[in-house]
């Protein structure tokens, strides 16, 4: 974000900047302008969040298989978090203890989050997995005591062209069942959602509940 160097606030519509000297903040150049870092940004992002965006912007910032690497180092965003005072003192420590580098995209952030709030066991992220044909196969979420796999199904796998590589939506779809049938093989339970369900969080807890894992929090309501 672009930095303002007054020392006031001021707002415009709904819309209420708190601006702050530069010499507050973490900054560096871009063409004419002087803007926040990526841990300055993530930082600002989790102390006026609420917990799942501050999770999603922290996930993303030290997401490692970023071409490039990781915006952001983790032990980096955990010290500027609990060095937080004031506004947001208690989300970003909360939003940086929770974050991690290896959640692939915004909804399976979004997914670990309700995964917690619902009282289900902490999953493992991006288990490997050997299919029949020797390939890898990388899950999601994985709880190993469970045997139990979740995985998140985005359509950018079918819709992209980028992630298609060549491939039609049908060919995706095929090998994707292909994988999926393999899984299900080496485990005891297989669960599966899309975008709706993060909107409900009563229908992942259907969905992670009805496959049989357990949890510490009851039914959700509507």
């Amino acid at each position: 974000m672009s930095i303002d160097t007054a020392s006031g606030g001021r707002s415009s519509g709904s819309f209420r900047r708190h601006a702050r000297a530069l010499a507050e903040v973490l900054t560096m150049p871009w063409e004419r302008h002087a803007v926040t870092t990526p841990l300055q940004s993530t930082i600002d992002l989790m102390t006026s969040s609420r917990f799942l965006d501050g999770v999603v912007a922290a996930d993303q910032a030290l997401w490692s298989r970023r071409p490039g690497g990781a915006l952001v180092e983790a032990s980096a965003l955990r010290d500027a978090a609990h060095g937080v005072f004031g506004r947001g003192s208690a989300r970003a420590p909360r939003a940086a203890d929770f974050a991690t580098n290896l959640s692939d995209s915004v909804r399976e952030s979004h997914s670990r989050v309700l995964i917690s709030v619902l009282g289900f066991p902490e999953p493992e992220l991006q288990a490997r997995f050997v299919l029949a044909d020797g390939r890898e196969a990388f899950t999601d979420f994985f709880w190993r005591e469970h045997k139990h796999i979740g995985e998140f199904d985005g359509t950018g796998k079918y819709r992209d062209p980028a992630l298609r590589k060549g491939r039609t939506p049908e060919e995706i779809l095929l090998a994707e069942k292909d994988r999926e049938d393999d899984l299900r093989r080496q485990v005891d339970a297989f669960s599966r959602w899309r975008t709706p369900a993060l909107r409900s969080p009563k229908a992942l807890y259907e969905i992670l509940r009805g496959a049989g894992l357990p949890t510490s929090r009851p039914r959700p309501g509507r």
